[in-house]
This record gives structure tokens, sequence and C-alpha cells, in this order.
């Protein structure tokens, strides 16, 4: 029953002893000024190494984004097999490396053809099974062409994804039984971004000239909300895309004109000019056939002409072709050749007609030209009609009686000289109605510094700026901790820190309160922040010969006895 009883009693001695020595070291911890400094000093270095390794981390930036599962797989992979981090972000829609990796991944990876993509092209036909039918065959190559158009589709800047659906032609030997091809095409655009009405026709047109039997019309362009881009019509306005970009590249060459005329003499920044046209994009042929009267008092052009003479009397005259057979002996007469009166395509000039026994029979017969004149006129397209011109002018730098810088208005003599040259650089035509408004106004501050006013929407700014940030924040991080944690502990160290041992002799400290200062004699004043690190300094010390008395009582005695022994 003893040992029973003794052993709780042991049990609480040591328990005891335990405590009142952890109570003794966590005393000799907190009476040691050196700990909370120690203790401050890690922290700082921890806070500060801490700040410097995330202020040194690697920018991350995205190496793919809208992977699919599969392509997803197989790029980690190669990341993890390769001992380079990665991140998602955008929910799992982006991966995301290092910047400073991200090109050379992108080149190694496509190497190894990653990712894949969704689009299944050609190479379809390279995985097909020997004894595959007719049907599965064309199947393969109507997949293999949709991936082509889509993959040919998505390489276009504003796009980033598409899917292109292909009804194939179903040729037949009716003809009304045949069935053309017809082609839907779905885009997903990037965010901001939009599509002209030209680059939708460059759509349509690429995929119509890809399928045989496809007509344009049969093309149909949706993007990811349903709006329905393509638009055989031109939309009902008459004006397709090309047009529209016709319109605004003449307006935009006008303007150009204008305004670089104009800049040496003014400034870039001291004028503004606005050009609408108007053009004419209707395309039209003439032909145009004119027949002119003949000239009566000029002679007209003479296709042919035919005169015949007959002449009869009583004395036989002279006939036949000269020669031999004129040297014969004068016989009967040979018959004359008498053409009857013919009009064709002429008319009957001079007839003459005698008797029989004495006549005289003249006939001439002359054939004109029909004047015909036929013009054939083509109008050539985008034919511009009419210009209007706009021209803004700043008021010119001045000084005022006072000396002072004023804006002032140019005046007429200048004016008209600028609209000069403005008619001159436009090709001003009156006949063609344009129009010209030159206008001498000063222009508001904001309008000159407007181009300067976003420039930290540059990238490259913006990254200097969040790098530069980063460690302007460890920096002042590591400056606050200094001024606010350690610095109050040091200098709490430093004011209670031991003084040295011929300052903390018994002696002096005895005789203090038995030397009793002269009357005459002021005590000597001590600033006050030296009185207070004296007393903190004896109150310490104080304390410590307590702890040495309580500890050792046995050295305490001696050292007592020591001084009593050393008056004597």
């Amino acid at each position: 029953m003893s040992n029973g009883a003794s052993n709780p009693a042991s049990q609480a001695a040591t328990d005891r002893a335990g405590a009142n020595g952890v109570e003794q070291l966590w005393a000799r911890l907190r009476a040691n000024p050196l700990v909370p400094l120690l203790v401050a000093g890690a922290a700082v270095i921890a806070v500060v190494a801490a700040l410097t390794l995330w202020a040194s981390a690697p920018d991350y930036r995205v190496l793919y984004s809208n992977l699919s599962e599969a392509d997803g797989g197989r790029i980690i992979s190669e990341l993890e097999s390769r001992a380079v981090p990665y991140r998602f972000a955008e929910g799992g829609g982006a991966l995301l490396v290092p910047g400073d990796q991200v090109h050379r991944l992108r080149l190694q990876l496509a190497e190894q053809g990653l990712p894949e993509g969704g689009n299944a092209g050609f190479e379809i036909m390279d995985r097909q099974a020997f004894g595959i039918s007719q049907f599965a065959e064309r199947v393969n190559f109507q997949r293999g062409l949709q991936g082509e158009l889509a993959s040919s589709i998505e390489s276009l800047g504003p796009v980033s994804s598409a899917r292109v659906h292909l009804s194939m032609a179903k040729p037949s030997v009716f003809i009304r039984d045949r069935e053309p091809a017809k082609a839907s095409v779905v885009l997903t655009l990037a965010p901001g971004r939009t599509l002209g009405e030209g680059q939708v026709n460059a759509i349509v047109h690429m995929v119509s000239s890809s399928v045989p039997e496809l007509a344009m019309e049969d093309v149909t362009v949706v993007d990811q909300a349903g709006r329905l881009l393509s638009r055989p019509d031109g939309g009902g306005a008459g004006l397709d895309g090309t047009q529209l970009d016709y319109v605004r590249e003449l307006e935009r060459g006008y303007r150009e004109r204008i305004e670089s005329i104009l800049a040496p003499i003014l400034g870039r920044d001291s004028v503004r000019a606005q050009v609408v046209a108007e053009v004419d994009f209707s395309s039209r042929e003439e032909t145009s056939e004119r027949y002119a009267p003949n000239q009566d008092d000029n002679p007209a052009a003479v296709r042919s002409r035919q005169l015949n003479s007959n002449y009869q009397g009583e004395r036989a005259l002279a006939a036949g072709v000269p020669g031999a057979l004129s040297n014969t002996p004068p016989g009967a007469a040979p018959s004359p050749v008498r053409n009857p009166p013919q009009d064709d395509e002429g008319e009957n000039a001079d007839t003459e007609n005698t008797d029989a026994t004495g006549s005289l029979r003249r006939e001439s017969v002359i054939n004109y030209e029909v004047d015909r004149n036929i013009t054939h006129v083509r109008h050539q397209r985008a034919r511009l009609q009419r210009l209007s011109v706009a021209v803004v002018v700043d008021y010119q730098d001045g000084v005022d009686d006072q000396g002072q810088p004023v804006n002032e208005p140019l005046d007429p003599e200048r004016l008209e000289r600028i609209r000069q040259l403005v008619r001159q650089a436009m090709g001003y035509s009156e006949a063609r109605g344009d129009g010209l408004e030159v206008v001498n106004s000063p222009f508001a501050e904001e309008t000159v510094a407007s181009a300067e006013r976003d420039w930290w929407r540059d990238p490259f700014w913006q990254g200097l700026l969040m790098a530069v940030g980063r460690w302007l924040l460890v920096g002042l991080a590591a400056l606050l901790l200094y001024w606010l944690l350690l610095r109050p502990i040091l200098r709490r160290y430093q004011n209670q820190r031991p003084a040295p041992a011929a300052q903390a002799a018994p002696t002096p400290v005895a005789a203090a309160p038995y030397a009793q200062p002269e009357r005459d004699e002021e005590p000597p004043q001590a600033p006050p922040r030296r009185r207070r690190r004296r007393s903190s300094a004896h109150e310490q010390n104080l304390k410590d010969l307590q702890d040495m008395a309580q500890e050792d009582p046995a050295m305490v005695a001696m050292i007592v006895r020591s001084w009593m022994n050393r008056h004597d």
C-alpha cells in the first residue's frame, strides 16, 4: 500500500518539478532581451524571403486555350515528362506555363503533332481498314473535306473555331432528281472580334470553290450567337463589302491627301479633314447607230459608177476595137450594148432618148455609200459622282498687346490660299458638283492630347509596371517590418543590456544610500533618457541577484561575507 501511495506522490512531485523547470526556462527566456530580438529577426527574414520568392516567381502565360480533353491530357503528360510547371485558368479552359518558355514549348509540341485539334482532315483516309465499303469511303472523304475546310477557316484571325457541314451533290440520270450540294458553316469568333462582309464573302468563296457543284448561294455562314452572316443578295442594299471598302479607301485617300498638303504649313495637329464620296456602282452599256443624209453640196463617198452613151444618125459612126479590125472595110455596124435602166443601191443620174433616125441616148448610174455611225459605250463601275469635303483649321499662335501668348484666327487671304490648295488636292470639279467648306475655329486641348492619353493600356507598360510594383511592395514590406517590429525590439535590447563589471560593483551601489550631498551643492542633472537606462539596468541587476540568491544561497552568503571582511 505504501508503494502504491508513494507512486502518485512521486509522480506529482515529478510533474511539479517539470512545471517549475518550464516556468524557470520561460522566465529566463523572458528575462533575456536577446530572445525576442532573434525571434523578430527570424520573422522579418522569413517574410522578406517569402515576398522575394513571390516577386521573382515566373510570369505564367497562356500556352493553349479551349483544348479538348484528349489534347489537354496529352499536353499535360508531355509537360510533366519535361518537368515544366503549369497551371490552369478560366475554370480549366486555359493552360498556363512560365512566360519565357511559351514559344519554345509550342514549337516542341507542334513537332510532336500536339495539339491535334478536333478537326479530322484527310489524314483520316490513311487509317482506313482493308476492304472498306464504298459508302464508308465516301463518308470518310466527306469528313476529311469538312475537317480541312474547318482548319482553313480557323486560320483566319477573328475566328476561334469553326465547324463545316456539307451535303454533297447527288447525281442522277434524271435532271429533276438531281440535288445540288449545300454547305453550312458555324463560326465561333474570338472575344471582341467581328467579321466584315468582305471576310464573310471570302469564306463563302473558299467553301464553294472547294466542293464540286456547290454554288455560292447555297453556302450559309452563322456565328456562335446564331446571327446569319452570309447574304447572297447583298443584304438588300445592292452593295457588298468590297464596294463599301472601296468607298472608305477612296475617302481615306482624299483625306490623307488634304491633310498631308496642309500639315507642313499649319502643323499636323492643327488641321482636320473629312471627305464624303458619292460613287456610282451601276454598270451600263450603250449602243447607238446613226444614219446621216447624203450631202448635196459636198461630194459624198461613191461606191460605184456606170456611164452608157448611144448615138444614131445618117452617117455610120466608128465602132469596134482599135487595132486590126479598124482597118477592115466598112460593113455592117456592130450592135451596140444597151443596158436597161436600173437602180441597184444607187440612182440613175442622166437619161436622154432620141428617135430612131437620129437619136442620142446617155445613161449614168452612181451608187453612193450610206452614212452609218455605230457607237458602243460601256460605263465602268465605281464612277465618282460627287465629292463633299469639310476642312477645319485651328487658330494660329500669336501675342497680344501685353506680350501674352494668345490664339488668333487666320487672316482671310491665308484662309483663301488654304482653300485653293484644298481645291487642287481634291481635284475640285464644278461640273461634277463638288462641295468644299473650310472653317477656321479653335481646337479643344483634349483633341490634341487624346492620342497620348491611353499610353498605359500598352501591354509592354502594363507588364513593366507590374514587375516594378512587385519589387516596390517587397521593399515597402521589409521597411515596415524593420520600423514597426525589429527596430523597437533592438532598442529595447540595447536599453536592457547588462552594464559592465566595473559599473556593477557593489561598493558604489551600497555607498550610494549613505552618501549625503552637501547643501550648497546641487545634485547633477542627468538627461532623463540616460536616467531611465541606469534605473532599468539597476533593476535588472537586482533581479539577477535575487534569482541567484534563490538558486544558490551559499554562494551569495559567501559573497556578502567577503564584502564584510573587506570593510573590516
